[in-house]
């Protein structure tokens, strides 16, 4: 094994101890996004359409928002999209209304994989990045499409809103 290579497994074994960290993975879906965040840019530029994500207001903000957080959940936690996760998780039941609790499985990559398809936070920020980049390339299409998922994660809240009351009356 090559020194270089050598001291970076010796430093990942130090930071993992007893965990199963897939460093190796983390490392490759970090790069997959990075290269996928260049690959927008250079695409942006080369077609002549400003900076990434131009003129965003407080309301492209409020909608971006809302929308990250409702198709990051649905992506991450909704039985209709569990087909999307299946190969990287084990079901083990509902963790809320609407919502899987899936246990990640494998290792490596595939383990890295599983903990960012099923972690809204995680899937965030690709779900941001991908808004950010429609704003560029389809700025009408990404409106109107966070416009629907915005309108869905506000009726969510409605509608646990509607339970909890209906809980306290009882």
């Amino acid at each position: 094994m090559t020194e270089p290579k050598q001291r970076i497994e010796e430093e990942a074994r130090a930071y993992r101890g007893d965990s199963r960290q897939p460093l190796g993975g983390y490392a490759a879906t970090v790069a997959v996004y990075t290269a996928l965040v260049a690959a927008g840019v250079v695409t942006a530029r080369v077609t002549g359409r400003r900076g990434v994500a131009p003129d965003v207001g407080p309301w492209d903000l409020v909608l971006m928002g809302l929308t990250t957080h409702k198709l990051s959940r649905t992506l991450a936690k909704d039985p209709v999209t569990s087909p999307l996760r299946a190969f990287f998780t084990r079901y083990r039941g509902v963790s809320a209304p609407s919502e899987l609790k899936e246990e990640v499985r494998g290792e490596g990559g595939r383990r890295a994989v599983g903990e960012l398809v099923t972690c809204p936070f995680c899937t965030a920020q690709w779900v941001a990045t991908g808004y950010a980049f429609g704003l560029v390339f389809a700025p009408g299409l990404t409106r109107s499409a966070g416009a629907v998922f915005s309108a869905v994660a506000l009726s969510d809240w409605l509608q646990f809103g509607y339970a909890r009351l209906q809980q306290a009356q009882e």
